[in-house]
C-alpha cells in the first residue's frame, strides 16, 4: 500500500482534506470490484450494437444513482441515446447559377431519402472560409437544428475530402446539412440528392453533479466504455475482448470520481460524468455528447483512457495529451505539490493521440480537453488483443492515478482556476 500512502497527509496547495477525502472515498477494493464487473467476460468485450455492452451501460447508470448523481436528461434517465446514419447516395446533381458542379465536392446530412431543394427552399446560406475549422463548422451548423447549405472554401479541400469520405456514419437529425466545396456563393442554386439510409441506435452513459454558484459553468470527466466484443479464438481458445485497460479502466476511474465528488457535494461548476459509447469505432459517443453543449461554458474535460499500467515513467506518474496547448497541466501538478506524483506531456506525439482519443471533439471547439493516459503506446503488450484482462493491470497503482486526478482537478471544480482554451483554428 506504500503507493496509495503518498497522498496521505501531504501539504497540497488544495489543502489536506482533499486528500483525506480521496483516500477515504477512493479505494483499490472498490476500483478492483467495478474494474472486475465491467471487463468480465459476460459483458462480451463490449461491443456496439450488442447485448453485452447493454449490460455495460446498465451497470454504469445504477452506479451513477448510487453516486447521487441525476441524469442528464430527467426524462430518459442516464442513458444519453442517439442513432447514427449511415448513407449512400445513389444519384445526385448540383447546380449553382445554372452550372453544374461535381458531385464530389457535396457532402449531406439528412435522414431523408429524397432531397429536392433549390434558392427558393428556405435553407439558411452559411459559410466555412479559409483558415476556419470545417469540424467546428461542423458541430455549430448540427446543434442549431435549422437547414443550412454551407459554403465551403476550396482551400480546405484536403480537409473536405476527409471529412465528406464515402459511407461515413452521421447523426440521426431532424434538420438537413448539404456542404459544398465551392469558390462560388450562388444567387440561385438546385440540389437533387437520393440516398439509400440505414439507422442504428447508441447510447453514453452521463450523471451530473450540480454546481453550486456556477451551476452554469461544466466540468467533464470521461471515458469510453466501449470495447471491440468478441473476434477468432486464439490458440487458449480465448475469443473475447475483455478491455480491462481499454478502457473499462478509464471507466472505473469516471464512476470512481462520481462516488468521490458525489459524497462531498461542494462543487461550485456543475460536473459531467460520461461514459462514451463508440470510440472504437469513430468516437461517435463523445460526437454527439459535445454537440449537446455551449463549448463556452465547459471549463475543463478530462478524458482518461488506459490507466491500468504504469507508464514510462513507472508509478505515481501520467501523461496529458495536448499539454502544450492549455494551461491545465500546469494547473494540475500545482494542485499535486508536495505528493510525488507527476503529470507530463504526451511522449508519444507522433501518433497524435489528442486527436485520436474522446477529448478531441470538445478540443475542437475551444475547450481544454485532454486525455489523461500511462499507456505505452510504443509497447503496450495487450493493447486490442484478448490479453487486455483485468490480471495485467497494476490496481494499486491505478487506484493512486484516480485520487490524483480528483485531488488535482480541485481548483477547477470549484471555480478557482479555469484553463486557457484550445485554440481551435490549428485543430483540423
Amino acid at each position: 500500500m506504500k503507493r496509495l500512502l503518498l497522498l496521505i497527509g501531504v501539504g497540497l496547495t488544495v489543502t489536506g482534506l482533499a486528500a483525506q477525502d480521496a483516500d477515504s472515498l477512493i479505494n483499490t477494493r472498490e476500483v478492483e470490484r467495478i474494474e472486475k464487473i465491467l471487463s468480465s467476460d459476460d459483458m462480451q468485450g463490449r461491443a456496439v450494437f450488442t447485448s453485452g455492452i447493454e449490460k455495460a451501460a446498465d451497470f454504469i447508470s445504477q452506479e451513477f444513482k448510487v453516486a447521487g448523481l441525476a441524469p442528464l436528461n430527467p426524462q430518459t434517465g442516464y442513458r444519453q441515446s442517439f442513432s447514427m446514419l449511415r448513407t449512400k447516395i445513389t444519384q445526385a446533381s448540383v447546380k449553382f447559377d445554372g452550372k453544374l458542379l461535381d458531385t464530389r465536392n457535396l457532402f449531406v446530412i439528412s435522414s431523408q431519402p429524397k432531397l429536392k431543394i433549390n434558392s427558393h427552399s428556405g435553407f439558411e446560406k452559411a459559410y466555412v472560409k479559409r483558415g476556419e475549422s470545417l469540424g467546428l463548422a461542423f458541430s455549430k451548423f448540427l446543434r442549431q437544428k435549422k437547414n443550412f447549405l454551407v459554403l465551403v472554401d476550396t482551400s480546405l479541400s484536403q480537409n473536405f475530402t476527409r471529412f465528406a469520405r464515402p459511407g461515413r456514419a452521421q447523426f440521426k437529425s431532424e434538420n438537413t446539412l448539404i456542404f459544398v466545396l465551392s469558390d462560388s456563393d450562388p444567387v440561385q442554386y438546385s440540389i437533387h440528392i437520393k440516398q439509400e439510409v440505414t439507422e442504428s441506435k447508441l447510447a453514453n452513459c452521463v450523471g451530473v453533479l450540480p454546481g453550486k454558484s456556477k451551476k452554469d459553468e461544466y466540468v467533464i470527466f470521461s471515458a469510453h466504455y466501449d470495447h471491440l466484443g468478441i473476434g477468432k479464438p486464439n490458440a487458449a481458445g480465448d475469443s473475447i475482448f475483455n478491455g480491462a485497460n481499454d478502457d473499462a479502466s478509464g471507466s472505473t476511474a469516471v464512476m470512481m470520481l462520481a462516488k468521490l465528488f458525489g459524497s462531498k457535494n461542494d462543487n461550485e461548476r456543475t460536473l459531467v460524468f460520461a461514459c462514451f459509447t463508440a470510440e472504437e469505432i469513430g468516437e461517435f459517443g463523445s460526437q454527439y455528447f459535445s454537440m449537446q453543449f455551449d463549448p463556452l461554458k465547459v471549463a475543463a474535460m478530462f478524458n482518461i483512457e488506459m490507466i491500468g499500467t504504469e507508464s514510462k515513467w513507472g508509478a505515481h506518474s501520467a501523461y496529458i495529451t495536448g499539454f502544450e496547448r492549455t494551461d491545465m497541466g500546469k494547473i494540475l501538478q500545482k494542485n499535486l505539490e508536495g505528493s510525488s506524483f507527476q503529470f507530463y506531456p504526451d511522449p508519444y506525439p507522433q501518433q497524435h493521440l489528442f486527436y485520436r482519443s474522446d477529448n478531441a471533439s470538445l478540443a475542437r471547439q475551444g475547450v481544454a480537453a485532454h486525455t489523461i493516459s500511462t499507456s505505452k503506446m510504443d509497447s503496450e503488450k495487450y493493447y486490442h488483443t484478448v490479453g487486455d484482462k483485468i490480471g495485467t493491470l497494476d490496481l494499486e497503482n491505478m487506484t493512486g492515478i484516480i485520487k490524483s486526478i480528483g485531488i488535482s482537478s480541485a481548483t477547477i471544480v470549484s471555480g478557482k482556476d479555469t484553463p486557457s482554451r484550445v485554440d481551435a483554428t490549428q485543430l483540423q
